[in-house]
Order: structure tokens, then C-alpha cells, then sequence
């Protein structure tokens, strides 16, 4: 018979000793700081009339979002968020914002009019707007027996 001591906190350990190498790099001066991958937040309503989607794209212009429908009904929404030139040397103490290309793709529900998509940019939202398709009722059709 062995036993068999677990220590759960044991990895901590290490965690805490890099953390605090990175806090004094941090202090030193010694980390710079590069942000990427901008990825915009996207929400989606749903009515009896039409889906919704609104992307918060703050920093970005019409110019550079592109939207695209392909034949299965996926929606891509495109662009790229630049990173401010400097024009004079500045010393960063933080740096929070994204920037970078980013490309989100939905796969959108069937029996949406495609050709009747409008989309709108104001206040670094766009506001994209798909109509639903008319609901057919089934049609009925009588089988004789033979």
C-alpha cells in the first residue's frame, strides 16, 4: 500500500514565480507592449420580421469594412483596424486598444431575402439588416387510394 501525496497548489508556483519576472520587466521598462488580432463584438436580434446584426467597429471608416453573402448563406464582414502613425516620440505606460485585420463569418438561416440586405455605419456601429422571406403556407394536395 502507497500513499500518494497531491499537492493542488504546486503549479501555482510557477505561475507566481513568472508573473512576477513580468512585473519587474514592467518596471524596468524592459516590455513592449503589442496588441493585434482586432476582433469587433457582434450582436444578433432576431424579429418576425428580419434579423439584425450590429458590429461595434470603433476607429474604423465605412471605407475599410467590406461585407460579402456567398451561396450558402454565410455573411463575412471584413476589414482592418490601423494602428496610429506617430508623429512624435511618446513613451506608452499602457496600450489596451486592437488593431489588425479581422474577418467575422455567420452563417445566416434559410428563407432571408439575400438580395434585400442594407447595411448602415454611424457612431463606429454597423447595422446590418436582412428581411425575412414571406411565410408560404404548405400547400395541401389530396392522394387518392387505389
Amino acid at each position: 500500500m502507497s500513499i500518494i501525496k497531491v499537492d493542488p497548489f504546486r503549479s501555482f508556483d510557477g505561475v507566481l514565480r513568472r508573473m512576477n519576472d513580468v512585473f519587474d520587466d514592467i518596471q524596468k521598462g524592459g516590455i513592449r507592449f503589442e496588441v493585434g488580432d482586432f476582433t469587433p463584438r457582434v450582436d444578433i436580434a432576431d424579429s418576425a420580421t428580419e434579423v439584425t446584426l450590429h458590429a461595434e467597429l470603433p476607429g474604423l471608416e465605412k471605407e475599410n469594412v467590406r461585407i460579402t453573402i456567398n451561396d450558402q448563406n454565410v455573411l463575412t464582414i471584413r476589414g482592418e483596424k490601423k494602428r496610429e502613425e506617430k508623429t512624435e516620440e511618446r513613451n506608452f505606460m499602457r496600450v489596451e486598444r486592437s488593431y489588425g485585420s479581422f474577418a467575422r463569418s455567420f452563417a445566416l438561416p434559410d428563407k432571408l431575402r439575400t438580395a434585400d440586405i442594407s447595411a448602415t455605419f454611424a457612431n463606429g456601429v454597423l447595422t446590418i439588416t436582412i428581411p425575412k422571406a414571406e411565410a408560404v403556407a404548405p400547400a395541401e394536395q389530396e392522394i387518392s387510394i387505389q
